[in-house]
Formats: structure tokens, C-alpha cells, sequence
């Protein structure tokens, strides 16, 4: 909108209402908008399950490598870890509880959360074979800390690649100027599209 706006108001008059419409639907369609509240909690929710994941897979494990029935290992793990995979497995152990079959309890759990959908896998996957599911969770345990330390060191190399141009391997000034063409991209707008659809549009009414 505020491209649009200042298009219009540079170029002025019928020519200026066009070039701005166009400009700000170039703008709505490849300009990033923010993120709405409701995806933001959702974003967090799923990172903090994220973290929680492989702790949560060694409970498991050591809850059903004792023999307990899936629900009563569910209830344990839910009362001996924090939010929000407190309330993902204490749901999961209702349903339990109820009578339900594990298999569609444990696929429920990862349904609507990609960060429980690899320990959601390996549960459905144990209890459709009848293999012990110790070892597995504590593999998928092993493997999700791997990926967070790979995760981790992705994000120091990001921060190390922005820093300043002086200090930068040749490879990476390109990324660390990034952040700068995001800020003339407007002024690219304003330049470089606006008097090309000017033009366009004043060839348009000469036609007319």
C-alpha cells in the first residue's frame, strides 16, 4: 500500500493511480509481509516442541523399555515435562486411556505438528511391527540433537557471514549485502518501474 501510495503521488494524475496500482501489486505479490499473531504462536509452539523432542523420545524409551502400556509411559512423560509437549502427550494419553488404538493415538500426535512428526513415525512404526520401541526412540533422540547442532552451527555461520564487509571471505559478501538491497528495492520500484509503466501507460492513451 505505501508503495502504491508513493508511486501515485510522484507521478500524480490518472497516469500516477495506474502506475501506482501496478506498483503496489508488484509490491503485494514479492515484497515478504509479516507474519500474523496466530503464526507466530504457532511458529514458537513448534520451535519449543522442536527443542523438547528429543527428551521427550528418552522418556518414552525408558518408559515403554520397562513394559509400561503406552498410555500410563504417555501420562509419566506428560507429567515430567513442560509445556507444550505437556499438553501433546497428555492428550495422547487420554485418548489412550479411552481405549484407542495406539497406532492412531501416536499418527494424532504428529498430525498438525511437523516438529512431532518424526517421533509420531517411529511410535506408529513400533507399534504396527510389535518391535521394542527403546532403541529406535533413542535413536531418533541421538539423531534430532545431531540436527540441532548442525542447526546451531548453520546459524553462527549466517551470523559470521554478516558481519562486516572488512572482515568477510570474498564468498560471502554477497550475503552480507542482501539486507541492502532489500532496503532500495522501493527506490528500484520508484526509479527503474515507474517509468517504464508511465510510459506504457502514456503510449496507452495517446492510442485511445
Amino acid at each position: 500500500m505505501a508503495v502504491a501510495l508513493a508511486t501515485a503521488a510522484v507521478m500524480g494524475g490518472s497516469a500516477g493511480l495506474v502506475a501506482g496500482a501496478l506498483a503496489g501489486a508488484a509490491a503485494y505479490r514479492w515484497l515478504p509481509r509479516p507474519a500474523g499473531a496466530v503464526e507466530r504462536r504457532a511458529a514458537l509452539e513448534e520451535e519449543r516442541l522442536l527443542r523438547q523432542l528429543p527428551l521427550a523420545a528418552e522418556l518414552l524409551a525408558a518408559c515403554l523399555g520397562s513394559s509400561s502400556a503406552p498410555g500410563r509411559a504417555a501420562a509419566a512423560v506428560a507429567a515430567g515435562i513442560d509445556p507444550p509437549m505437556r499438553d501433546r502427550l497428555g492428550a495422547a494419553a487420554a485418548q489412550l486411556s479411552l481405549g484407542a488404538p495406539p497406532e492412531l493415538c501416536w499418527e494424532r500426535l504428529g498430525a498438525d505438528s511437523p516438529a512431532l512428526a518424526p517421533l509420531a513415525r517411529c511410535l506408529v512404526r513400533t507399534s504396527l511391527s510389535g518391535a521394542p520401541p527403546a532403541a529406535a526412540l533413542s535413536g531418533l533422540a541421538q539423531a534430532q540433537r545431531a540436527a540441532a547442532a548442525r542447526a546451531a552451527h548453520a546459524r553462527v555461520r549466517r551470523v559470521l557471514a554478516t558481519a562486516p564487509l572488512g572482515v568477510l571471505p570474498p564468498g560471502r559478501v554477497r550475503l552480507a549485502t542482501a539486507p541492502l538491497g532489500l532496503c532500495f528495492l522501493p527506490a528500484f520500484v520508484l526509479i527503474g518501474v515507474v517509468p517504464v509503466v508511465m510510459g506504457l501507460a502514456s503510449l496507452y492513451a495517446h492510442r485511445i
